[in-house]
């Protein structure tokens, strides 16, 4: 099999899988925006995902000749390894539980904010765990003043988020309650067709598109996108981002365990779970759960998302395309993350929590998140941007070499 040796592979590794994880969640922000069924774009998500998973097996863990302390991906199917298993599927089930979370989360709170707290917890709760589970290969003179970075650019990101809601707020109470049912009526009165036929006909859009950033634009997005948030506590979207952060900290502790064994589970003379064998019993686990959550949630919507059916979902191919990348993109992230962990240690490869610097990219560019925002939001969110820049470069510094 293929194995990473090198620190500066291990770096590539983790950068690529910081973009590839930074990416994904804005796709199915996207898509939910633009109204696609969460419940829908997951179970397509899912599935590629897994797809990933199997296709960095049989190639990356295939390659080469396998040997007794090291095999291959289909050599080691068959050894009596579950212990190690169990701790693979149990961070495959704690991973789709935190990803199925902040697929909710990112409507509640936002997309930036989301992946901000989520990350913040990984590293203050994944990152200390790792550290003493790789038995402190990582330089924690640089790992800890790393940690702290993320901390600061958390706080930064809590601010940038509490800043941005008092700007919208200001922005929706220019708005009179009559302008804003009327646009709501404007938005939802007709079906596309006919929208279209009347704009061909008179050259008047009766929804025309409002301008990012604006108090029209907040209105037509509520209108437009699948999970409803006007009127509803904020607080039921951080208490998601919250449950989806403690998730997210214990997969990689427990990915660790399975291919490291720190605490002697093995029967002697069993090897080590390789990490793509890992990591196809991690990602089987997740696909399960994920398969199993979002068939009922067709039938028992939460949060007051729309009942579907199966024969729905089947039929559903508006935005496929997009959540099958995603799931390529999440797939391909976390593999990368694993195999850059096993090498650098799983302490160092966290540093790919920075991620929210990419969703922030991704949040401004394709969503227009902070447009027409004040001097103060900006000025805080180019800090959190730095802070994010310092704490990825300081993780990555502190990467040991496993023995």
């Amino acid at each position: 099999m293929y194995v990473v040796e090198s620190k500066g592979g291990a770096i590539a590794c983790m950068l690529l899988a910081l973009i590839f994880l930074g990416t994904w969640p804005a796709i199915l922000t996207l898509l939910e925006r633009r109204g696609r069924l969460p419940q829908h774009t997951y179970l397509d998500y899912s599935i590629t995902n897994f797809l990933a998973a199997i296709l960095i097996a049989l190639t990356f863990g295939q390659i080469g000749n396998s040997t007794p302390e090291m095999p291959n991906f289909l050599t080691q199917l068959s050894q009596d390894n579950w212990p190690c298993v169990l701790f693979a599927m149990t961070g495959g089930v704690v991973l789709s539980l935190g990803n199925l979370s902040t697929q909710y989360a990112w409507a509640f709170v936002g997309l930036s904010v989301t992946e901000v707290i989520t990350s913040s917890i990984t590293v203050v709760i994944g990152t200390t765990f790792n550290y003493f589970l790789d038995d402190k290969i990582n330089r924690a003179d640089i790992l800890f003043p790393g940690v702290g970075c993320f901390l600061i650019a958390v706080c930064l990101g809590a601010a940038v988020h509490s800043s941005n809601a008092a700007d919208n707020k200001v922005k929706l109470d220019s708005l009179s309650s009559d302008h804003i049912d009327a646009m709501k009526v404007s938005n939802t009165s007709m079906i596309p067709n006919e929208a279209a036929s009347k704009d061909l006909e008179n050259r008047n859009d009766p929804a025309q598109k409002a301008k990012a950033g604006t108090a029209g634009f907040l209105v037509q997005l509520e209108n437009r996108r699948s999970i409803k948030v006007f009127g509803k506590s904020t607080f039921i979207g951080l208490g998601i981002t919250f449950f989806a952060g403690v998730c997210f900290s214990l997969f990689s502790p427990a990915f660790n365990l399975a291919t490291n064994d720190q605490w002697n589970t093995l029967k002697t003379g069993v090897p080590h779970l390789v990490v793509y064998t890992a990591f196809f019993y991690f990602s089987l686990s997740c696909f399960v759960l994920a398969i199993i959550l979002n068939i009922t949630f067709l039938y028992h919507p939460v949060l007051g998302s729309p009942k579907t059916s199966f024969q729905a979902y089947l039929r559903d191919w508006n935005g496929r395309g997009w959540a099958l990348l995603a799931g390529l993109l999440c797939g391909f992230g976390n593999g990368l993350q694993f195999m850059g962990g096993q090498a650098a240690g799983y302490a160092a490869a966290d540093a790919v929590q920075a991620l929210p610097l990419v969703s922030t990219f991704w949040g401004i560019l394709l969503f227009g998140e902070y447009r027409k925002s004040s001097r103060r939001t900006y000025i805080l969110l180019f800090s959190m941007l730095f802070m994010f820049i310092t704490a990825i470069a300081v993780l990555m510094a502190s990467s040991g070499h496993r023995k």
